[in-house]
Formats: C-alpha cells, sequence, structure tokens
C-alpha cells in the first residue's frame, strides 16, 4: 500500500487568502492513518493556516481536502468536527474561568461523560484528576496544554490536529506531554502535529513535512530525516534542529 493509498486526510493543491494576504499557495500533504505527521518549519511558514484551513476556519480558495474519501471543502467547521476531527490551537482555547470538569463537560455536550473514555483521558493525564475541581486558568502553561489535548480527546477522535503544544514550557513539562503523545500514538491515533522543538518531533513523529513560504518543501520519513544531519541543517536550520 503507498502512502497515498493509506492517507487519513489529503490536501492537494491549497491556497489560503487571509484578507489581502496570500498564505498558503498549492499545499500538498498527507496524513496517513494511525500515524503522527510532523509539519514542520519556521515561524510564518503557513503551518498554522493550514491547521485552521482544515478545520474550515479559513476557507481555501482552490484546491482539495479530502478527509477518509469525503471532501470537507464546503462543510462548515461543526460538521468537519463532528466527521472525528479535533483541533488543539496553539493558544489552547480553555475556559480559564470554569473548573477542569467543566472544561471537560463542554467538550461532551450535551451527551456528558461516557465513563470508558473519562477513565482512558484521566488515564493518560493523572494530573487533570488531581486538578479536576480547580480553576483552568489557575493550571500551570503545560497543565493547561493537557487539558487542551484531553478535551479534544474526551470523544472518539479520528484525526488530531496540534499546534504547538510544547511551547514556551520547562523540559519537565515538555516530557510529560511528550509522554501524552506518545500514548495516542501508541492507540494508533492519527495525528498532524505542527512543532518547533525538533526533540519532540524525533521522539513522537512519523513521517514529516517542510513547509516553507506557504508550500510544502520537502516530505518523508521521520527516521530518515533523524539520520541525516545535512538534511536537517538544508530544511531546518540549526537554530531548530538545537533546539532544547
Amino acid at each position: 500500500m503507498t502512502a497515498g493509498e493509506d492517507a487519513m486526510l489529503r490536501l492537494e493543491g491549497v491556497h489560503t487568502d487571509i484578507g489581502r494576504y496570500r498564505i498558503l499557495h498549492g499545499v500538498d500533504l498527507i496524513a496517513r492513518r494511525g500515524r503522527v505527521t510532523m509539519l514542520l518549519g519556521r515561524n510564518g511558514a503557513g503551518k498554522t493556516t493550514t491547521l485552521r484551513t482544515i478545520m474550515g476556519l479559513w476557507r481555501a480558495r482552490q484546491g482539495q481536502i479530502v478527509f477518509d474519501g469525503k471532501s470537507l471543502a464546503a462543510l462548515e467547521t461543526p460538521h468537519i468536527a463532528r466527521l472525528g476531527i479535533a483541533y488543539v490551537p496553539e493558544n489552547m482555547g480553555i475556559f480559564g474561568k470554569l473548573t477542569v470538569r467543566e472544561n471537560m463537560l463542554l467538550a461532551t455536550a450535551p451527551r456528558g461523560f461516557a465513563q470508558p473514555n473519562l477513565d482512558r483521558v484521566l488515564d493518560s493525564f493523572p494530573m487533570l484528576k488531581v486538578k479536576w475541581d480547580s480553576a483552568a486558568g489557575s493550571l500551570s502553561g503545560g497543565q493547561k496544554q493537557m487539558l487542551a489535548i484531553a478535551r479534544a480527546i474526551i470523544e472518539p477522535r479520528r484525526l488530531l490536529l496540534i499546534d504547538e503544544p510544547t511551547k514556551g514550557l520547562s523540559p519537565a513539562m515538555v516530557g510529560q506531554l511528550v509522554g501524552a503523545l506518545l500514548r495516542l500514538k501508541a492507540e494508533q491515533t492519527t495525528i498532524l502535529l505542527v512543532e518547533q522543538n525538533f526533540h519532540v518531533a524525533e521522539a513522537v513523529g512519523d513521517d514529516f513535512a517542510v513547509m516553507d513560504e506557504g508550500r510544502i518543501i520537502h516530505t518523508g520519513a521521520m527516521a530518515a530525516l533523524i539520520a541525516d544531519k545535512a538534511l536537517q541543517h538544508r530544511l531546518l536550520g540549526l537554530s531548530m534542529a538545537a533546539a532544547v
């Protein structure tokens, strides 16, 4: 089976404009079923715009976005979410004045928690059990990021779009998040992950795609990129390859 035949998500020739600015210039991208695809590149390359375009938050002017054989191009964001796609934005999108429990309940409205789903999430994020009745705004940055991811997976998801989950976190908290991502990976969750920390990409990635100036400029197996220091330097630059 080729990578294309195993695609859970496929973007073909996607162009996205924000106001008068043209941000994506013909993005071609595949996220394979049951794998973690790292979307890498410098700030401003178009990575967040790609995720937001997939979710229908910004509209593609041209091109195809296909999820498990179904076109997303004409669908509104709520419909896209109901297909089993969850988006964890860089700003996390949690409600600071609500408790952890209330934030999680909102993610399951109107049905409420299914106990097996809740147990699975709390096993992956035991910190949430400790902070269950605490205001989300009182959590540390890493704890908020864990809550954001937990909200995204409390309902069964077929695809997770996660934008820079480790940005600004301490090394210890990065390690905890990597552990959570590895648990999701072990469950064969399909993930498209934007990340600037190359060591995180090494730890969790199966495949990678590098963006520059609104285009995908290189794709391949993460193991091949890890093994090729010259390719890392050429595609990502020393500053990213040396990130902690």
